[in-house]
């Protein structure tokens, strides 16, 4: 600790530093300081220190695949370049057989969760959401099924003319077992009347995600920095979140995303720099203390940046993200998956150990081959000794070219 103090010794940010150092919980002031100071790697150290604090030198990472069953969305945000109006070209829905074909067959090494989001489609029924999760959870059982943001859960609600609580719990018991962070954007007005006009407030993001939380449904939370916010509204974001944490404690973690202008109505907004990535991500750690898992989205900010950012804050680089379209549409230049072993080479780069998790932070269990024996709290074996007759469930059994390497 002594060391820490004296890395700030006569620097504006002692008295920050000194806070962290107690285990004191930063303001609102000291937030808007830190992303005004011009000490970024002062900012990285505070972040480090509290990053090595909570997680040693583990660097986390899981295997997982995106499915984006549908692009068709009713609303119109000037910040994406990924959805589509009915009628117009690029635009689909996939049928549930679709779905669950398009997830089995970006099946590599051994997935152990679906990220599954997509539009606010325009006439889709309610029980095509609950549908689709239980397809998935029959044809792969163990997997978890990270589904939903909260503006979709508002959208489904809307559509079944049901109670948003209602919803969460139909959702569940189909096979919902957590959701993901996006739509949060940044809760100020100002900004969201900009950049999502059309989209749920940031408020009402807030209460879905408190129902999600005190119905047993664990969510992620992101903020989308970079666009046309100010520095105050970052931290206003953040401390928003951090005190739904107080009454919750239903945030597994937290994921700043990079705006990317490109193909957006934006186009002339400034990308934001190497140096604002990691300073989001130092932050972030700094002033969500009752989060746990600050995480640094490798296909935002690069392959390069990303190992960097494990020492700026963040501790788990995401996941492998078969097939990422979303941010890819707005230009991310990215590679659109990694395997698990380029995962696992990042984080050694970066000095780091890898881990490689499941939903609940546990090690994922593999045989010599690599393939899954546990994960999720979920026994991949007995899974299949106790399968039904049918299709495959488990990736070593399909098709060799879809099996885990």
């Amino acid at each position: 600790m002594s060391n820490l103090l004296e890395r700030f010794a006569g620097s504006p940010l002692l008295s920050i530093a000194e806070k962290v150092a107690e285990n004191r919980r930063l303001s609102f002031d000291d937030g808007v300081a830190l992303f005004k100071s011009p000490d970024v790697l002062g900012v990285g150290a505070l972040a480090n220190h509290v990053r090595e604090k909570k997680h040693g030198n583990t660097g986390y990472y899981n295997v997982n695949r995106y499915l984006n069953p549908t692009n068709l969305c009713w609303v119109d945000c000037a910040l994406c370049a990924w959805a589509r109006k009915p009628g117009v070209d690029g635009g689909y829905t996939m049928s549930i057989e679709e779905a669950v074909a398009e997830s089995a067959a970006g099946w590599h090494d051994g997935i152990t969760e679906l990220h599954i989001v997509g539009g606010l489609h325009p006439s889709l029924p309610y029980s095509w959401y609950l549908d689709l999760l239980r397809a998935l959870k029959a044809r792969f059982p163990g997997v978890h099924l990270k589904a939903w943001t909260m503006v979709e859960i508002d959208w489904i609600a809307r559509i079944a003319k049901k109670d948003v609580a209602a919803v969460i719990g139909d959702l569940k018991h189909a096979g919902m077992d957590s959701c993901p962070g996006g739509g949060a954007e940044i809760f100020e007005k100002r900004v969201r009347d900009v950049i999502c006009r059309d989209k749920i407030s940031g408020e009402r993001w807030l209460d879905v995600a408190r129902l999600c939380h005190e119905n047993g449904v664990k969510t992620n939370v992101t903020m989308l920095y970079g666009s046309v916010e100010t520095v105050e509204d970052r931290v206003d974001h953040l401390v928003r979140i951090r005190k739904l944490q107080d009454e919750t404690h239903g945030f597994l973690g937290f994921i700043p995303l990079a705006f990317h202008p490109e193909e957006t109505q934006l186009p002339d907004v400034p990308a934001a720099t190497g140096l604002t990535d990691l300073k989001v991500i130092a932050v972030a750690r700094l002033m969500l203390d009752n989060v746990d898992h600050v995480k640094a989205y490798w296909v935002q900010i690069g392959e390069k940046l990303a190992p960097v950012a494990l020492h700026f804050g963040a501790d788990d680089l995401v996941g492998t993200v078969t097939e990422e379209t979303i941010t890819h549409a707005a230009g991310a230049k990215t590679e659109s998956g990694l395997s698990r072993t380029e995962m696992e080479r990042m984080i050694r780069g970066a000095g780091r150990e890898p881990f490689e998790r499941d939903a609940f932070y546990e090690r994922v269990v593999r045989d010599p081959l690599g393939r899954v024996l546990r994960a999720n709290r979920h026994d991949f074996e007995a899974c299949l000794s106790a399968a039904p007759a049918g299709p495959p469930v488990h990736p070593s059994s399909l098709d060799p070219a879809l099996a885990s390497s």
